[in-house]
């Protein structure tokens, strides 16, 4: 079972629920016996732009709705800017936190260690301390891997490095940095990044073009590291079979290109295929089904416009050669971390994708069925809260906010 399905926690409260949870702690949502198969789309707002969608139901899918009765408690507070929340082997949870470190909680949300000793990491902006994922032996070899932004060259850029938890779990050890999505460059914002693990031992990790102009329209270039999802050894190598491996003038770390600003990645837990969501503009926020050698088309084909109203490029929407999302949203939730549910405490959540939303303010629930998004609710939105982070154990799940909270959704 890959790693990163390790990575699936956070928080469910449905729209139409939302407004019978309670304020405290801990709300409860009852069962319902209605039809929830044909609600109407979760989003009613006007979108941004008159973009039309390729293909019937590429957005504003219709509403679904959880019917089995489960129960979302706070259980950690005070986190400061937690960025990542992912499960450890031995079913303890890893938070990382912007300004450099990492916390190590209980499935309690207790605080058990807070673990130092990382390189040190520009946290001005969108960047600090990022990802987190353990080495298929982790148990053996006490190994784990960080993605973080570092001050580099002239500028600054998204690294990975590795290290070893010390026994007393209080330090990392011998920490190095594998790889660097160069260039740098003067950027505070859209770093990406995740990283997940394959069957193969190999790391999936995403990063972003860093959002001002230079880097956007390097998205597009196979010679550079902005925009894109790289597949790795665990040595920060390129993977055997990278598509670009033994082209000339293109980096062989790439996997997959044009991406906008990845923050979440997950591997499908039937198919074992990789996919992503990344943020858009204003609109076009994209989900994506991740595919060897494919381009995902930013900044050349988008749903979204400028953030100042203007269109982007040829305003244009479909390329040949280009990929379409599989879903995307206008206006945008600006999405963050996500997860499968793999568990069996909720049986209709099987296989559903579970994003954290920052803008949206709610974690979203997407029922998908032949590579297609059929269904779409949100939860939590009662919180008002930028959800950065969600990720499952054992049927429950979990999520970190912006707001320095801990939340476990689990079977009432």
């Amino acid at each position: 079972m890959p790693l990163k399905p390790y990575k699936t926690i956070v928080a469910i409260c449905t729209v139409a629920m939302l407004s019978a949870c309670s304020n405290s702690s801990s709300d409860k949502v009852s069962a319902s016996a209605s039809d929830t198969s044909k609600l109407p789309p979760v989003e009613t707002n006007k979108a941004n732009s008159e973009y039309k969608p390729a293909f019937n139901g590429q957005t504003r899918i219709k509403g679904v709705k959880t019917t089995t009765a489960f129960k979302a408690d706070k259980i950690a507070e005070n986190l400061g800017r937690p960025w990542a929340i992912v499960p450890m082997p031995d079913g303890r949870l890893m938070v990382t936190e912007k300004s450099g470190y990492m916390e190590i909680h209980s499935a309690d949300g207790a605080l058990i260690k807070k673990v130092t000793g990382f390189p040190k990491v520009d946290d001005n902006g969108q960047g600090g301390m990022l990802d987190v994922a353990f080495d298929p032996d982790f148990e053996q070899n006490r190994m784990m891997y960080w993605s973080f932004s570092e001050k580099y060259g002239k500028g600054n850029l998204m690294a990975v490095a590795k290290g070893q938890l010390s026994a007393d779990e209080k330090t990392v050890q011998n920490p190095i940095v594998i790889f660097r999505a160069t260039p740098d460059l003067k950027s505070e914002a859209h770093y990406g990044s995740r990283i997940v693990f394959d069957k193969d031992g190999n790391m999936f990790v995403s990063t972003g073009e860093r959002s001002i102009l230079e880097g956007r329209k390097q998205s597009q270039f196979l010679n550079s590291g902005l925009g894109k999802i790289f597949k790795l050894t665990k040595d920060g190598k390129p993977a055997n079979g990278n598509p670009f491996i033994n082209q000339a003038d293109a980096m062989p770390e790439i996997y997959s290109y044009g991406h906008r600003n990845a923050e979440g990645l997950d591997l499908h837990p039937a198919s074992g295929e990789l996919w992503n969501v990344e943020f858009g503009p204003r609109g076009g926020d994209e989900l994506n089904l991740v595919k060897a050698g494919k381009n995902y088309g930013w900044p050349t084909i988008t749903y979204g416009i400028e953030y100042g109203g203007k269109r982007i490029g040829d305003s244009i929407q479909q390329k040949d050669g280009m990929e379409q999302p599989v879903y995307y949203w206008d206006p945008v939730v600006s999405p963050s971390g996500m997860v499968f549910y793999t568990g069996d405490a909720i049986p209709e959540w099987k296989n559903n994708l579970f994003i954290a939303t920052l803008g949206g303010l709610h974690i979203a629930r997407l029922v998908i069925e032949d590579n297609k998004v059929v269904g779409e609710e949100r939860l939590l939105a009662d919180k008002k809260e930028r959800f950065r982070d969600v990720a499952q154990l054992n049927g429950v799940l979990y999520a970190v906010t912006d707001g320095g909270n801990m939340y476990r959704i689990s079977k009432q």
